[in-house]
């Protein structure tokens, strides 16, 4: 079995795991104490789950805030019991919406009695194959703990995946002044750091609350339904046999064509309004066209405005194969101008015949579009437009924080978003005169030694030159 350790940091991160564990637990017929009912087959729950005593499953889920309010309410709340009492960990001072804090020093003292958790979880394991992070990049905890967790996890377990669901600051539905600092710091981590990363914001949740579900006032435990759902689509086929289904690793193999460019956006369907259900017939043609819907992308950038270098389909409910491929080919052929041509069959489907808790049918989106990159740029002119006059800055490098590093993160989400756009703008003639030049210079720096690689520039330079 295929386990994955989860790791839910912050106020925002545990909330929408909370979330998670509440949908998954429906599906696989848990009931809130984490017990299996005689009858129902246990077949790949230990993926999320460890098998205890009397059939009842726990999951394997590390919650941690750095105050003690959030995992008080998970304790009293109606999944309480489900949870293992040592792996619910709280400090007492909070970050106060500072990175600096959650990385550096609140964070930091917190930081071994979570990773001894976390490595009794993973030597409980068969055969680990990753870990899930779920935080938010505004706040402080999730931010700079979230991601100083991850760093560490990368050098202990260099080998295995890190699969994260980060809360992206939104430009309308801001909670903190400092936002932009603690995104800037955190993406600039989870660069380095994570695999596969799917990025959500509440303006966008707010936004399919209000105008495809008209739930007037949505409240937070609505938005965090909606994320819960993605996250449920995704993991699918970690979670049940099904057709074409893989591991993290599989789906990030197919997804990610550049290292660095591992950002997706996310959608679902059907999105309905509740009155509306009638009205819909959850077919395949309805099901694609809704996730090709910008209306219901969970990221404040539309797809119309970038191209797609990849992009995965999930499919759930009793759903033929052709007729999947038939529907996503002629969306493929309607929307050709929107993806990179020089990735031929850049889109992946897979079908799992276990329908959601309550529907009969539906389907994830997952993306690794350009587009993404104005999440990118939005924070950082936030971010830049704070730092020329230093604002705030004496709260973080007040906990030992140098001006540097804020310098170095901004400079490298400059540099991401400038490889978005590279990509987005390049064509196929574009890809096969840089593998030229790239197997040329290669080439000439292995007769030349490597001390005269600037010669070796040149010689090559030379020689396209003497071609054409």
């Amino acid at each position: 079995m295929r386990e994955i350790v989860s790791i839910q940091c912050g106020q925002a991160g545990n909330q929408v795991s909370t979330a998670f564990w509440d949908t998954i637990i429906h599906e696989h017929g848990l009931d809130n104490d984490g017990h299996l009912p005689e009858g129902l087959s246990s077949d790949k729950l230990d993926v999320f789950f460890q098998e205890s005593t009397n059939r009842k499953y726990v999951p394997r889920a590390v919650a941690v805030d750095l105050e003690p309010a959030t995992i008080d309410a998970i304790r009293s709340g109606k999944l309480g019991a489900m949870f293992r009492p040592d792996n619910l960990i709280a400090g007492q001072s909070g970050a106060g919406n500072n990175w600096a804090k959650g990385y550096y020093t609140e964070g930091s003292e917190l930081l071994e009695p979570v990773m001894d958790i976390v490595r009794r979880e993973v030597e409980q394991t068969d055969s680990l194959q990753g870990f899930q992070v779920t935080h938010s990049l505004g706040g402080g905890t999730g931010s700079g703990m979230g991601t100083l967790l991850m760093s560490t996890i990368r050098d202990e377990y260099s080998d295995r995946m890190i699969s994260t669901y980060s809360v992206l600051p939104s430009p309308k539905a801001s909670e903190t002044v400092t936002e932009p600092y603690n995104a800037v710091l955190a993406l600039n981590q989870l660069v380095e750091c994570s695999d596969a990363t799917y990025c959500l914001d509440n303006e966008a949740l707010y936004n399919i609350c209000g105008r495809t579900l008209k739930i007037e006032h949505p409240s937070h435990d609505d938005l965090n339904r909606l994320i819960a759902l993605v996250m449920s689509g995704v993991t699918t086929g970690l979670r049940f046999p099904g057709q074409l289904n893989g591991d993290l690793r599989k789906l990030a193999v197919n997804l990610v064509p550049f290292t660095r460019l591992h950002f997706f956006t996310t959608s679902f369907a059907p999105l309905f309004a509740a009155n509306t259900s009638s009205f819909h017939d959850l077919s395949v043609p309805e099901l694609t066209q809704q996730l090709f819907n910008p209306a219901n992308v969970m990221a404040a950038c539309n797809p119309n405005l970038g191209r797609y270098l990849t992009i995965s389909t999930i499919y759930r409910g009793d759903i033929s194969i052709k007729e999947v491929d038939d529907c996503i080919q002629a969306s493929y052929r309607k929307n050709k101008d929107l993806f990179v041509e020089w990735i031929p069959n850049n889109f992946q489907t897979s079908v799992c015949n276990t329908p959601p808790h309550g529907i009969k049918s539906s389907a994830t989106f997952i993306a690794n579009t350009t587009a993404v990159q104005e999440l990118f740029t939005r924070s950082n002119e936030q971010f830049y437009q704070m730092f020329k006059r230093r604002a705030f800055l004496h709260w973080y490098t007040g906990e030992g924080m140098d001006e540097t590093e804020f310098t170095e993160a901004y400079g490298n989400l400059v540099d991401l978003v400038a490889e978005y756009d590279q990509y987005q703008n390049a064509t196929v003639d574009d890809i096969v005169q840089d593998d030229c030049y790239v197997d040329q210079q290669y080439e000439v720096e292995e007769l030349v030694g490597e001390n005269e690689a600037v010669d070796a520039n040149a010689i090559v330079g030379l020689s396209i030159v003497e071609e054409e």
